[in-house]
């Protein structure tokens, strides 16, 4: 019966292609290869947020006066519950964690040549794509923290002109951050965000297969290549085991807390801060003067962020030097000066006051 079946699929579907594809298809093999499997880590705990997200949307009520409840029920009532949410909540850490180190590794070793450019601004889009889940998902537990921490996050649009009352009401989506905006933050968590990361995880799964993994430049000739099929797919999945472990030894042992249901007319608690990655911004926006020039200091952070994310949207077809397999030492500066500048300001973030 099961032969039939597999008979039956076989004659409908290019199995054979695929097959033959995975089988002739080969990673290089050279010191950096280690890297290479961070792509794959990225992509294990985004499947585990789609599973863990829908889920979670079975019990969960997005409104002010129901969303703490719900997810109070889901920790204390629903079997495993706690166990869902903790594994959603550390496995969206854990994925932009080995997000941040997939794109720096393919920035230093330059993956991003010719004919790789689409495949580097799908990953810098699927980066932004990512980082919006976090910030759209951070409300919804509708608990202190989160909800004045969103009242900040929401006004740093703000200072930006011509599109920042226009960011700032989109986000919103009314004066204050009530109703409307819990709405809107879910809608964009649950239906906007994932289908766009699954149309770009698709394009850029399929240039990755397209175009198979970059050799560093400057790296001497590689080693005899590692057949992917079944070779570097175990190595994969011993990969994918570690991260899965790592993941449920968080979820159990620091299980994800939910704090005091939101007052909006409360004061501020203390100490208010966002998550780890947004905590860079975060930074900036706290050392920076309050005018420079007539400008708002906040405007120039604002300002330089845009920038930022805008060239490294655009590295490939900056570096010149890069189609024709040579480094850029002003392109490696900057991207050294970047990771210690985002480090710095985490660990800043933490310590001071």
């Amino acid at each position: 019966m099961l032969i039939n079946v597999i008979s039956w699929i076989e004659e409908r579907l290019p199995v054979q292609s695929i097959k033959t594809f995975f089988i002739k298809k080969n990673v290089p093999r050279h010191r950096h290869s280690i890297w290479y499997y961070f792509g794959g880590m990225t992509l294990l705990f985004f499947v585990v947020q789609i599973v863990t997200g829908i889920l979670l949307t079975f019990y969960y009520t997005p409104t002010p006066e129901k969303a703490h409840e719900s997810v109070m029920y889901i920790v204390n009532e629903v079997p495993y519950g706690w166990l869902i949410r903790s594994l959603h909540a550390w496995s969206a850490n854990l994925m932009i964690g080995a997000m941040f180190i997939h794109m720096f590794s393919a920035f230093l070793m330059v993956a991003y040549r010719k004919p790789r450019e689409l495949l580097w601004v799908s990953g810098a889009l699927l980066m932004f794509v990512v980082l919006g889940f976090g910030f759209t998902g951070y409300l919804l537990p509708w608990d202190t923290m989160a909800y004045f921490a969103t009242l900040i996050g929401t006004e740093v649009p703000a200072t930006m002109p011509v599109i920042g009352d226009w960011g700032v009401s989109l986000l919103k989506g009314s004066e204050e951050v009530g109703a409307e905006t819990l709405t809107r933050m879910y809608s964009i968590h649950t239906v906007v965000l994932p289908l766009v990361s699954l149309l770009l995880v698709s394009f850029h799964l399929g240039l990755n297969q397209l175009y198979g993994a970059s050799v560093p430049v400057g790296t001497e000739t590689p080693r005899k290549p590692i057949p992917f099929f079944p070779n570097f797919l175990y190595r994969d999945l011993l990969s994918w085991t570690l991260g899965l472990g790592i993941l449920i030894a968080l979820a159990t042992i620091l299980p994800s807390g939910l704090g005091e249901k939101a007052d909006p007319l409360a004061s501020a608690p203390l100490g208010i801060k966002p998550e780890w990655y947004f905590l860079p911004l975060y930074q900036s926006l706290r050392m920076a003067p309050a005018e420079v020039f007539s400008l708002s200091g906040d405007f120039i952070v604002n300002l330089l962020v845009a920038i930022g994310c805008s060239v490294w949207l655009a590295i490939p077809f900056l570096d010149r030097k890069a189609s024709a397999g040579r480094k850029s030492l002003p392109f490696m500066v900057l991207g050294i000066v970047l990771i210690l500048y985002l480090i710095t300001t985490i660990l800043l973030a933490y310590v001071l006051p």
